[in-house]
């Protein structure tokens, strides 16, 4: 009797202290959490995200947020001042005076179209209304001049952007546009339309936007500088195989088709490439085989936002251009005779695994006046700048060289003989922080434009005589300076003051520098801790994943205030990790190379090393492990679960590309290889689902013409035959992010963790979003 009633005590006194440990979260507690997501942080940030609007003469104006309300500043980098341009207190009065409508201040819908020709007034629009407001005498009239403008940018090779769904031509004069599958001309002044293509029929149309996962009505196409010719192609995706997606509503459901090319596949998109005379219309076919629908910089032809790898010589007599083979392997540049479409071969560059040319950025020119090519190559191991003969084709010399990435080539200036670029891990410290730099084309004068610690982000004057430069760390607000292309400091604009912000409790992320799983590669990460930590207690970890292999998982190195909701989970009892693993861009080529072939390694090794060296100096319970990512990050956390099941407990995947084979052709045969050259059944997910130990939601958006919904499908069917139990959340009429529904699947993502791996209860039917979302 007596061992019965120490028996009960002692599981009485256990269960006691369970619940005393797994405590229910509240509605308060998700209230205090949710006041460290964006919508609640960024407007407590002040005199940050400055963004130049560049007047005549190299001047600019700018708005920063204050608590007091907008400031607005004018430059001028040539006096070196920095002045208020007007109070918008005044401007508000003296607008509602003029309009007879009522402006506040701090929400003032105008937008500076410059100044007048005594540089006296400045002439904004609001509400359609154009106006002019004279601060000396405070007054604001009706503006019937003609606004003046600053120097637009030159547009070389380059396409400005119409309205609708066309693209302008660098004067301005004409606008290109699709219609019926043909391309179409119209003048600006006339409104006069101009077919200027004929053949273009369905799944082979002239300027088309297809490439798989992303599309668009608006013509692909490089104009003439001249604004005669436009360059572009005739996407052929006729015997291209079809997805299929079904909407969810009441009665029959809407089938949505279109092409998408799957690894594997016999018949991709291919382009082949015209010369189309605007002004005379005519069409120049180059006499070359179709190229695979590839770009340089990503799987897109259009990714830069107009057509990729194209480069015009001024009088418009020569389109220099690059085409790249279905692997990615292979690069060969090439020039066209605009005339008559006749193609010169003038180099080709083939690489073991994938060539890129660039992160963000393109970073070939063709140079017609010196006859030169600058050429962007990783051959030693490091991305760096080649200068070219484009007459003969030979390497005349390694422009940049060093262990470090040039990551964007930003300006080539030909008369002084000098390129202007980004590039990461020269200086030292973070590898991912960009700096700015200047060098000859021989090589000499290298030389560092912006010497602050920090991740610094560059805004030309249209004359490209000065640069504003911001620059800050995850952990350090951002600085705002304006320089002159020597790099010499002209003014500090502005110090982004986040004490607003830091009164409310919240605090930045931790940068952790870390070893990858070989043991010797350095990796980088951010670590975020609840504000409040009770000693000697344990959080169970949570590890937000994106392996990439074209990007990582922390995104931006600048400061930003709120990074999705990594410190709103960290408040409700966890620490939160974001692990930039091996295998991504902006290092080294051997780097970014590591898993190459392997997608499914997911950067997981790394993960897993990282978060045991972070539980050395965190108080990292490293038996709670939870892992969620979202595309490429649910691909790698379903991984996890299967692959890893007694590290990681609990996994989030969601809209995960868990079988490349079901996800459009360049992206898998770009990292992995052609499917007959690597093994696709390793990195399949649905392989290796029975090992499921753990807790595991999977999410999917059922109108994902990205990632298509099967992926997901194909891993719950799996975990079905092997008997296992999971969660499965479906979006019936979503795409590949979850658009309204988005706050709900981060509230799930919220109960899921503190379910199951805090341990505790969660509110019931939280309702979370800005307020003017909540119902």
């Amino acid at each position: 009797m007596n061992k019965y009633l120490l028996t009960v005590t002692a599981f009485a006194m256990a269960l006691g202290a369970n619940a005393q440990q797994n405590a229910p979260i509240t509605a308060k507690d998700y209230e205090r959490a949710e006041a460290f997501l964006g919508y609640n942080t960024s407007h407590l940030v002040d005199r940050a995200n400055v963004s130049p609007n560049w007047l005549p003469g190299d001047k600019f104006w700018y708005s920063v947020s204050t608590a007091q309300g907008n400031e607005f500043i004018l430059v001028d980098p040539a006096k070196k001042t920095r002045t208020t341009a007007f109070d918008s207190q005044k401007l508000a009065a003296a607008l509602s005076t003029a309009s007879g409508k009522t402006y506040d201040a701090n929400k003032l819908p105008f937008q500076s179209i410059g100044y007048s020709a005594d540089g006296k007034s400045v002439l904004f629009s609001a509400d359609a209304e154009k106006w002019a407001y004279n601060p000396a005498t405070n007054q604001v009239t009706a503006d019937t001049s003609k606004p003046v403008a600053g120097k637009t940018a030159a547009l070389t090779g380059r396409a400005a952007r119409g309205g609708g769904n066309e693209v302008m031509s660098p004067d301005r004069s004409k606008a290109v546009f699709i219609k019926d599958y043909n391309l179409w001309v119209r003048d600006v002044a006339s409104g006069k339309q101009t077919q200027l293509t004929t053949d273009g029929v369905k799944d082979f149309g002239y300027a088309t936007d297809n490439a798989g996962w992303t599309m668009s009505d608006r013509p692909i196409v490089s104009w003439s500088p001249d604004s005669k010719k436009v360059a572009t192609f005739q996407q052929d995706q006729r015997k291209v195989s079809d997805m299929y997606l079904v909407t969810t509503n009441v009665g029959k459901p809407t089938l949505m088709s279109w092409k998408y090319p799957l690894p594997g596949e016999k018949d991709i998109v291919t382009i082949q490439r015209v010369i189309i005379d605007v002004e005379n219309p005519k069409i120049i076919r180059f006499n070359i085989a179709p190229d695979p629908h590839r770009a340089t910089l990503s799987d897109d032809i259009a990714s830069s936002g107009s057509f990729d790898d194209a480069d015009w010589k001024a009088d418009g007599s020569e389109f220099a251009f690059v085409s790249t083979s279905r692997d990615h392997k292979n690069e060969k540049f090439r020039i066209a005779n605009a005339t008559t479409g006749a193609v010169r071969e003038v180099f080709e560059e083939t690489v073991k695994t994938q060539y890129e040319s660039g992160w963000g950025a393109i970073n070939w020119r063709y140079l017609p006046t010196s006859k030169e090519i600058i050429w962007f190559s990783e051959r030693d191991n490091w991305g760096h700048l080649y200068l070219y003969d484009a007459t003969t084709g030979k390497l005349k010399n390694q422009i940049t060289k060093g262990d470090f990435a040039v990551t964007k080539l930003l300006k080539v200036d030909e008369k002084t003989r000098t390129l202007y670029f980004a590039a990461g891990g020269r200086e030292p410290g973070n590898p991912y922080f960009s700096h700015f730099y200047k060098i000859g084309f021989n090589g000499k004068g290298l030389t560092l434009l912006t010497p602050e610690t920090g991740n610094h982000n560059v805004n030309f004057s249209p004359n490209e005589n000065y640069f504003v430069d911001s620059y800050s760390q995850p952990d350090v607000p951002p600085v705002t300076v304006l320089r002159d292309m020597k790099g010499n400091l002209l003014a500090t604009l502005e110090k982004t003051d986040v004490s607003r912000l830091a009164a409310t409790g919240w605090k930045a992320p931790a940068p952790v520098k870390l070893k990858a799983h070989d043991g010797t590669t350095d990796i980088y990460g951010l670590v975020f801790t609840p504000t409040k930590m009770e000693a000697g207690k344990k959080y169970p970890v949570i590890d937000y994943i994106y392996p990439g292999p074209q990007g990582g998982g922390v995104g931006s190195w600048s400061f930003i205030a709120s990074r999705g909701d990594h410190q709103a989970l960290a408040e409700l009892g966890f620490i939160v990790v974001v692990i930039e693993g091996t295998s991504n861009p902006l290092r080294s080529k051997s780097f970014h190379d590591m898993s190459y072939g392997n997608m499914g390694d997911n950067t997981l090794p790394d993960q897993i090393t990282g978060i045991k060296q972070l539980a050395a100096k965190y108080p990292i319970d490293t038996t709670k492990v939870g892992i969620w990512g979202h595309s490429g990050g649910g691909f790698a956390t379903a991984t996890a679960m299967f692959k890893y099941p007694d590290f990681f407990k609990v996994g989030i995947s969601e809209s995960g590309n868990h079988e490349n084979r079901n996800y459009e052709d360049d992206w898998g045969e770009r990292y992995n290889g052609l499917v007959e050259n690597s093994n696709y059944d390793a990195q399949a997910n649905q392989n290796f689902a029975k090992n499921l130990k753990g807790k595991l939601m999977l999410a999917h958006g059922m109108m994902d013409n990205n990632v298509p919904p099967y992926n997901t499908l194909l891993v719950a069917e799996a975990l079905e035959k092997a008997n296992k139990s999971f969660d499965l959340v479906i979006f019936p009429n979503s795409a590949h992010g979850y658009g309204q529904y988005s706050y709900y699947m981060m509230r799930r993502r919220w109960d899921y963790f503190v379910k199951n791996l805090l341990g505790a209860e969660p509110p019931y039917d939280y309702v979370l979003g800005p307020k003017s979302t909540k119902r």
